[in-house]
């Protein structure tokens, strides 16, 4: 549209809950209310949340996930063919990490709407462009343990049509943009171009809204932060990647770029996407300084015109502490609003 600014900024989706909510700086958090009173402590935490997106100045705000327990089961919980009892030890990101996850042992089916209630919700309650976030299917099916299928890829194509039936009512209430998060393309990159783009095609099919990819390097947690260091002077996961994403129908990529090796060169390999560019670090408590948003911003300048450029955060924000979380907005707001200001005066 004519009249949004270049460089808009948004974040990958989830923020932390209040202490009163579930544990803070932890994921996978149990619930601290519950019944009605936890319904409405999960509104409070919303309303909250998008209060201080909208004062820190984010263009398109989210819900900050505060009605999941996690981003990934939080959607699952209203899936026919799961059982929750019949729970796996599983490796998670090719045994980067080890969980308990439940079992897929029929066929899948959403019983009925997954987060309508939450996004009639925040809908109703700001003015702003809205993102919601779902799993992907292939990060669905690194996050749960197969007993049905036999081939992930089959199950991440059930998941797909699950996730395009979900995401076609966000977009009904309203929903501008629907992101998919798939942390698990940067794992298995063969399975990606076999399989992981047409399932990701699949759950946006048909869309009105528009559709973006969040691919990253993981939450700030320990075992995503080892992992990292051994990944070598230069992280070039996105390269196997992004030539398949770019030939899909996603209209925009997301990628972490702040505090990390990834070359911001990869960014030519996505010419026909908008692309998200994480400028802010989940995996610190420090706050980075506007300055700093907007070199990273401005490094990307280089390989993709402003137009196409927006000012977002590496991953999620949840496991943080709600005054570093709260910093953070402000300084990507911040940053993007100086390197928006110098691209005027030229």
């Amino acid at each position: 549209m004519a009249d949004q600014p270049l460089l808009q900024t948004t974040i990958a989706g989830s923020l932390p809950k209040p202490s009163w909510l579930a544990e803070p700086e932890k994921l996978w958090a149990p619930w601290r209310l519950e019944g009605d009173a936890l319904k409405a402590g999960q509104r409070d935490a919303t309303l909250i949340w998008l209060k201080e997106q909208e004062d820190a100045g984010i263009d398109i705000v989210t819900d900050g996930e505060q009605s999941r327990i996690h981003f990934v089961h939080g959607f699952l919980e209203r899936i026919e063919g799961i059982d929750w009892a019949r729970t796996t030890k599983m490796g998670i990101r090719d045994n980067r990490y080890e969980a308990e996850v439940p079992t897929v042992t029929g066929p899948l089916r959403r019983r009925g709407p997954v987060h309508s209630d939450e996004a009639r919700f925040t809908r109703s309650h700001t003015r702003r462009r809205l993102k919601f976030t779902l799993p992907g299917p292939m990060t669905i099916c690194d996050t749960i343990a197969d007993a049905h299928y036999g081939r992930r890829a089959d199950m991440a194509m059930a998941f797909a049509k699950i996730l395009n039936e979900e995401a076609r009512e966000l977009a009904d209430l309203g929903v501008d943009v629907i992101q998919l998060d798939e942390p698990a393309f940067n794992v298995f990159m063969e399975d990606v171009k076999e399989w992981g783009v047409a399932a990701l095609e699949e759950a946006i099919e048909g869309l009105p809204c528009k559709t973006a990819v969040h691919i990253c390097y993981g939450y700030g947690i320990d075992a995503n932060i080892r992992w990292k260091e051994t990944l070598g002077s230069e992280w070039r996961q996105y390269q196997e990647i992004f030539p398949a994403i770019n030939r899909s129908r996603v209209r925009q990529v997301s990628l972490e770029c702040a505090g990390s090796k990834v070359p911001m060169s990869l960014i030519a390999l996505l010419k026909d996407k908008e692309i998200m560019v994480g400028a802010i670090d989940v995996a610190t408590n420090k706050v980075e300084t506007p300055d700093e948003v907007a070199s990273v911003l401005k490094s990307a300048l280089a390989y993709a015109g402003a137009e196409r450029i927006y000012a977002c955060s590496n991953c999620g924000l949840a496991p943080l502490p709600r005054t570093v979380a709260v910093g953070k907005l402000k300084a990507l707001a911040a940053g993007a609003a100086l390197l928006r200001a110098e691209l005027a005066r030229r």
